[in-house]
């Protein structure tokens, strides 16, 4: 059995990847709207947990090394906080580094 992998399609960046799934002009819009929100809500809430982290770490002085020793992740892992590199994070990662160091998550809804 052969597998296919011919690219038959691109879509090119910036493009509005609904519109590319052939819904209407008006529904991809408002779709796009609405996800570029959530990614920003995302976002943001990751940067909230990751300065936690980092004042975390400056108060205690710690090095990389040895954050990440107490962390349980390895030391490049705490370079990407440091350097806010949210792409490589889940939230759900940064809840539980935080509860880690005695930081535990608490969600209040607006």
């Amino acid at each position: 059995m052969e597998i296919d992998t011919q690219i038959r399609h691109v879509t090119k960046s910036g493009a509005n990847l609904f519109r590319e799934l052939g819904f209407a002009p008006d529904e991809a819009a408002r779709f796009q709207a609405q996800s570029q929100q959530q990614i920003h809500a995302t976002q943001a809430l990751k940067e909230q947990l990751m300065r936690e982290l980092l004042k975390w770490i400056s108060d205690n002085h710690l090095k990389q090394a040895d954050a990440a020793e107490i962390l349980m992740v390895s030391r490049p892992r705490v370079s990407d906080v440091v350097n806010m590199k949210f792409s490589k994070f889940t939230i759900d990662t940064l809840v539980t580094m935080l509860s880690r160091v005695g930081k535990p998550v608490r969600l209040t809804m607006g």
